[in-house]
């Protein structure tokens, strides 16, 4: 037998320690694989880590509490394609032209969509070993140019234009709520019949998200029968398991919470107290998308990858109230307006055992820094960026601010924070604005506007907007 009270046997033992600790102190340092969950039209005032508890969301609040809240969180546009290009970028849209939301057929025009000479996230990490995947909602280009496997990701299942039933038709097992001009027999309101309402609130029909617009794995459509929040899961667990002993990228692009307003019955059963049918739909699909990414959360404990595994979550833009019922609150505006409700959005970030747990960070973060944050990792020379590394400002290490102003732009509305001054011209022209002013610290609902009394100000703002303005370029599309 072995005498292991020897004193080389001692020895042995004793530098079998270290090396293995060195050994585990290195695989620490790798790069970790990142996971990017990403909401759509999720209002700033809906989650739970956000103080709202009407609508239960203890999977997503459960990122907040193993990491960190942002409370200033912006994205690069008010609405969904922009704001991808933006977030995949690092980089302000306009800067390459990326301007406007395509919607329907628009989709599917030459030279609409994200150019290929812009490097994705996933292209950069592609390119330094990573597996990377898609799944959900594309929505940055439908035709051949821009598919997702010719920007850096090695699979993709999902969709191509910027929304999709979630059930095939005749949309059986949900309760579903659509837009129409006039409801049957004329008049306005609402039409109920069993598990279909038609509603006028909006003044108009709702799109025709499905057209040219089928459900893709690679390159090829295929039959989807599953509600689609469920159906994304199950591939991204799927991903995670199958790519569980390499480095990897899983961008989670779900279209949950974004019209058509279609809650599966089981989650709507669990909203029965809710009176407005408008709101419980939309309860329903918000409880799934938190059992969703539970879903995603679990298939990480299950790899043993939670101390290896950036986990992000966010939305790409502030909620449409009006269409969604989503809140934005305490936020002035929605979807589509430069007012915070419309920029700014929830964001929580996690990696166990290498960011604190359970704080807020406040300093001013937009979506550009996760690609910046990210790049860091490797100690590269990385695409020419707006984000900043936000690490050493999570760790404490750096104080201050990542950002001093950040600037918007989509047609003739615009927008520029510096500091806590917002600047803001929602009525004017580029060429004629009419400015807004807010005190963000002093005002964060954006009630009082101060560029009738604060002239000093409002001057070296504008000063400051046109600079960035000669920096963009004219949209591209």
């Amino acid at each position: 037998m072995h005498d292991t009270t020897s004193p080389k046997s001692i020895w042995y033992v004793v530098i079998t320690i270290l090396v293995a600790a060195v050994q585990l102190k290195g695989a620490s340092q790798q790069p970790p694989n990142i996971i990017l969950l990403l909401a759509d039209d999720l209002g700033s005032g809906e989650l739970g880590f956000q103080g709202n508890h009407e609508i239960p969301t203890p999977h997503i609040d459960s990122i907040a509490k193993n990491g960190i809240r942002f409370t200033q969180a912006y994205v690069t546009a008010p609405n969904c394609s922009p704001s991808r290009a933006g977030l995949l970028t690092g980089k302000i849209p306009t800067r390459f032209g990326y301007e406007f939301n395509p919607i329907g057929a628009r989709n599917e025009d030459p030279g609409t969509g994200l150019p290929s000479k812009e490097i994705t996230l996933a292209e950069w990490l592609h390119d330094r070993g990573y597996t990377t995947g898609v799944i959900g909602k594309w929505h940055l280009g439908g035709a051949a140019d821009y598919h997702p496997m010719r920007h850096g990701f090695d699979e993709f299942f999902g969709f191509m234009h910027e929304g999709h039933y979630f059930v095939p038709p005749p949309w059986r097992g949900t309760t579903t709520m659509l837009r129409r001009k006039t409801l049957p027999g004329g008049g306005k309101g609402r039409w109920l019949s069993d598990n279909l309402i038609y509603t006028t609130h909006m003044g108009h029909n709702e799109p025709d998200y499905d057209a040219n617009n089928p459900i893709i794995r690679g390159g090829q459509p295929v039959e989807e029968k599953a509600y689609l929040t469920d159906a994304f899961t199950r591939e991204g667990v799927d991903f995670i398991h199958r790519h569980a002993d390499k480095p990897f990228f899983l961008y989670m692009a779900y279209n949950a919470v974004h019209s058509p307003l279609q809650g599966a019955e089981k989650y709507m059963r669990r909203f029965a107290h809710i009176e407005d049918i408008h709101r419980r739909i939309f309860a329903a699909m918000l409880a799934n998308l938190d059992d969703s990414v539970g879903g995603i959360l679990k298939a990480v404990r299950e790899n043993g990858l939670e101390e290896n595994t950036l986990i992000i979550f966010m939305s790409d833009n502030g909620g449409p109230t009006r269409e969604l019922t989503s809140s934005n609150l305490p936020f002035r505006g929605e979807k589509g307006q430069m007012y915070e409700g419309g920029l700014r959005v929830p964001m929580a970030m996690q990696w166990k055992g290498n960011l604190p747990e359970g704080i807020a960070f406040n300093g001013l973060t937009t979506s550009v820094d996760l690609f910046a944050t990210i790049a860091h990792f490797f100690d590269q020379p990385t695409p020419k960026m707006d984000g900043v590394n936000l690490i050493p400002y999570l760790t404490g290490t750096q104080e201050g601010n990542p950002h001093d102003t950040f600037f918007w732009r989509q047609g003739k509305k615009t927008a520029m924070r510096r500091g806590d001054w917002k600047l803001i011209n929602m009525k004017g022209t580029l060429a004629n604005p009419k400015w807004e002013l807010y005190h963000l610290g002093q005002d964060p609902t954006e009630s009082n506007d101060l560029s009738g009394s604060n002239q000093d100000v409002l001057s070296e703002l504008t000063q400051q907007w046109k600079a960035y303005q000669k920096e963009m370029i004219p949209s591209i599309f």
